[in-house]
C-alpha cells in the first residue's frame, strides 16, 4: 500500500515557541489515520500546514507522490474544529459557494448536494439561515461541504463535536463508507473510542514531537501486558486467592457480573501461556470469565504521554 501523505522531518516555530519538532508522519492511501495529543501537542499546526494554511520552517509535504503544491488545495477536504460557516448566509447558497471554490460547477455542485442532502435527511434546510440552525445541525452541513467535492484526502478535526449519539454515530458510518469507497482519512480528536471504532493507524504527537506511531493494532500488541481477567467460582475464595498470589501476580479486577465470582487480574509470568493459566484455573475453580486484558487506546494515550 502506497503512502498518499508524507510529511518529511516538519518544524515549525513561532517566536520562541516550538510548535513542531522534526515530526514525520506517512499516511496510506486507503486508510483512517488518528492525529493524536494532548492540547497544545502540535497536531492542529500540522493540519494547517497540510492545508498550506501555513508554512513549515523546515522539512516537507508531499501529495499523491507530489511536492505540496497551491493546486492540491482542491484534492483536501478539511473539516476544522473551529467552524467556519457564514450565518446570515442561506444554507443552499453557501453550500453551492463553497463547492464552487473547490472547483465545481454550479450545475454539478447543486447534483451533488442534491445526493447529499437526501442521504442526511436535510432537505428541508435548504433555504435556512445558518443562525436557525443548531450546532449539530451546522455540523452536518460543514461535513457535507468537507467531503461534496470527493477529495483524495480528508481531514476531520473533532467531527463529531456538537453532535447527539445518534448524529455521531451517523457521521462514523460515512466516513467509514468513504474510507471503503477510497478516500484516505487524517482523523484528530479526544474521543479516544471513536480512535478504537475508526482508526487503522495513529500517531501520537506530545510537547511538538512524535512520540509514538504504527499500526494500532500492533501498537496494541506492545503495550498489552499479558494480563487476564478472570471470574473465578470457589468455597473458598480467600484461599484461592492466596494460592493464586503465590504463584502469579494478582491484583483485585472490576468487572460486572450476575454472580458473585471472585474477580482477580491475573498477569502471566515469562514461562506460562494463557491455555497453562485456563488449564490451572479450571482445577481449581469454576471459570465463569476469562478475558485477556487488551490496553484500549485511551490507556495507550496516557501511558505514552507520562512516558514522554
Amino acid at each position: 500500500m502506497k503512502d498518499l501523505l508524507i510529511a518529511d522531518s516538519v518544524s515549525k516555530k513561532f517566536g520562541n515557541f516550538t510548535a513542531l519538532n522534526n515530526v514525520s508522519i506517512a499516511v496510506p492511501e486507503g486508510s483512517i489515520f488518528g492525529l493524536l495529543g494532548p492540547n497544545g501537542a502540535g497536531k492542529t499546526t500540522l493540519i494547517r500546514i497540510i492545508n498550506q494554511i501555513t508554512m513549515p520552517d523546515n522539512g516537507s509535504v508531499t501529495l499523491d507522490g507530489d511536492p505540496l503544491q497551491a493546486h492540491h488545495i482542491r484534492d483536501i477536504g478539511y473539516l476544522p474544529e473551529e467552524r467556519g460557516l457564514y450565518k446570515s448566509m442561506k444554507v443552499g447558497e453557501q453550500c453551492v459557494y463553497l463547492a464552487q471554490l473547490k472547483g465545481l460547477s454550479h450545475a454539478e455542485a447543486k447534483k451533488r448536494l442534491k445526493y447529499w442532502f437526501e442521504r442526511l435527511e436535510i432537505g428541508d434546510w435548504w433555504n435556512k439561515k445558518i443562525q436557525e440552525l443548531s450546532k449539530g445541525m451546522a455540523q452536518k452541513i460543514q461535513f457535507v461541504v468537507t467531503v461534496l467535492h470527493k477529495p483524495k484526502l480528508l481531514i476531520f478535526d473533532e467531527p463529531f463535536s456538537g453532535f447527539d449519539p445518534i448524529n455521531a454515530n451517523l457521521i462514523k458510518d460515512e466516513i467509514l463508507r468513504l474510507r471503503e469507497e477510497g478516500a484516505t482519512v487524517i482523523f484528530s480528536t479526544h474521543r479516544m473510542e471513536s480512535v478504537e471504532e475508526l482508526c487503522d493507524q495513529i500517531a501520537l504527537l506530545n510537547l511538538s514531537k512524535k512520540i509514538l506511531d504504527g499500526k494500532l493494532v500492533d501498537i496494541k500488541r506492545e503495550y498489552k501486558t499479558n494480563t487476564y481477567e478472570v471470574g473465578l467460582n470457589s468455597d473458598n475464595k480467600v484461599s484461592l486467592q492466596q494460592e493464586l498470589e503465590q504463584k502469579f501476580q494478582v491484583s483485585p479486577a472490576n468487572f460486572r457480573t450476575v454472580g458473585d465470582e471472585l474477580k482477580l487480574n491475573i498477569k502471566l509470568n515469562g514461562d506460562d501461556s494463557p491455555n497453562e493459566l485456563l488449564s490451572y484455573l479450571t482445577n481449581k475453580a469454576q471459570v465463569s470469565h476469562f478475558v485477556e486484558l487488551i490496553p484500549s487506546a485511551n490507556d495507550i494515550f496516557i501511558q505514552a504521554v507520562k512516558r514522554n
